[in-house]
């Protein structure tokens, strides 16, 4: 097990679990009467959905985006985290005067069914034994995490979004958002994502959660009830993650082979290479905010994601006759989830008599490119919402 070298403060285990069944978010709670239905043939009752929102809802109610958070997000996107103090995961997006500026619309994000940010998932409380759900916890699917918001967006009174936008994870959501609910979906920005996973990204995923359950803190996830947690498995399990977010390119112009903090290698197995000591305090800064078994979780839903599955195996049949304008963006340098995938959804969506546009933007900063300072995609965004936006009558209505 590699040396994952900082673990949890007490202040941070403690804080990450409040946050589970208390967050320090707006709530949305769902009772026995109100179950969400399951993939798996499971009514989940009582849950809640834990939210942020951002800007103001108009009068008629049709500026509203839900933004749909990736893998390792949560519903702080513009917002500082109240585990971390770190800023929102998507403040170069999300702002005044930003592409999805909140002095035009009402942004919403959620945090995901089986989350660990105060969404009902494995961390929080189960009502019916007063302990942790763990691994009893039904599994879920992008699906239910999609059927989950559309529950929050009615609490809300909102009929139909404006625009939905995500990526990587977010944007499974956003393309099953639109096959579920074409007709409440104005406007879609899928980013970096795929309508399912590959062999190969199902491989990586395995390989963090075999990470996690090898942990001999793990407990067969009842760590919660015996006062551990498996922070080297969960710290290992986002090291392997993030070099997959990255490219090459972009770690060879960060890092190369440098030495960290010396000039000779000390000839034994500690974090001689400047990449090797990033990768730990990626792993170790990780785990001070996230759930394990949400990990194996989320990871479990995005490996089951395939919305062509769920249509005969015909892509384009998710998509016939659709209304909404779509935006589809992927990076050149993106190995995670190639351009190759996302053409695949614009022919999907051409096939369906879709409208839609495609941007394949060239930058060496690899899958998470969406989350960085990327100018040209800043730009993207904020004319198809603008574009789309004046169809809707927004611009017109001075809204």
């Amino acid at each position: 097990m590699a040396n994952v070298q900082s673990v949890p403060t007490p202040a941070h285990a403690e804080y990450r679990a409040q946050e589970a069944d208390h967050p320090t978010s707006q709530v949305a709670m769902f009772g026995s009467d109100q179950p969400l239905p399951l993939d798996c043939g499971i009514d989940l009752a009582p849950f809640q959905i834990a939210y942020q929102t951002y800007g103001e809802l108009n009068a008629g109610k049709s500026n509203a985006i839900l933004v749909c958070h990736a893998l390792t997000g949560d519903q702080h996107v513009a917002n500082v985290h109240p585990v971390t103090g770190k800023p929102g995961w998507w403040v170069t997006l999300v702002g005044p005067g930003k592409p999805l500026d909140t002095d035009k619309y009402f942004v919403i994000c959620s945090n995901v069914i089986g989350g660990c940010m105060g969404s009902t998932g494995p961390a929080s409380t189960n009502p019916a034994t007063g302990k942790v759900w763990g691994l009893d916890f039904p599994v879920i699917t992008i699906p239910d995490m999609v059927r989950a918001q559309a529950m929050l967006i009615d609490r809300l009174g909102i009929d139909t979004l404006f625009s939905v936008v995500g990526g990587s994870m977010g944007g499974m959501q956003v393309l099953q958002w639109c096959a579920a609910y074409p007709q409440r979906v104005f406007s879609a920005l899928p980013i970096a994502c795929s309508t399912r996973h590959s062999a190969q990204n199902i491989a990586f995923h395995e390989l963090g959660r075999q990470a996690v359950m090898a942990d001999p803190d793990w407990r067969d996830g009842r760590y919660f009830e015996q006062g551990t947690h498996p922070h080297r498995g969960l710290g290992v399990a986002r090291m392997a993650a993030h070099i997959t977010y990255l490219s090459d390119a972009a770690l060879h112009r960060k890092f190369g082979r440098r030495m960290q903090d010396r000039e000779l290698p000390t000839f034994s197995f500690d974090a001689d290479f400047q990449v090797e000591s990033y990768l730990r305090h990626q792993g170790s800064s990780f785990v001070e905010r996230f759930d394990a078994n949400s990990y194996l979780y989320l990871t479990r839903a995005m490996d089951y994601f395939d919305i062509a599955a769920d249509h005969d195996g015909v892509l384009a049949t998710a998509f016939r006759d659709t209304r909404t304008r779509f935006c589809v963006v992927s990076f050149t340098s993106d190995w995670l989830f190639p351009t190759s995938e996302s053409r695949a959804v614009v022919h999907a969506l051409n096939a369906g008599g879709a409208r839609v546009s495609f941007a394949e933007i060239e930058t060496d900063r690899g899958h998470d490119a969406f989350l960085l300072d990327v100018p040209e995609f800043f730009d993207i965004a904020h004319a198809f919402l603008k574009s789309a936006g004046k169809t809707r009558g927004l611009a017109a209505a001075g809204e």
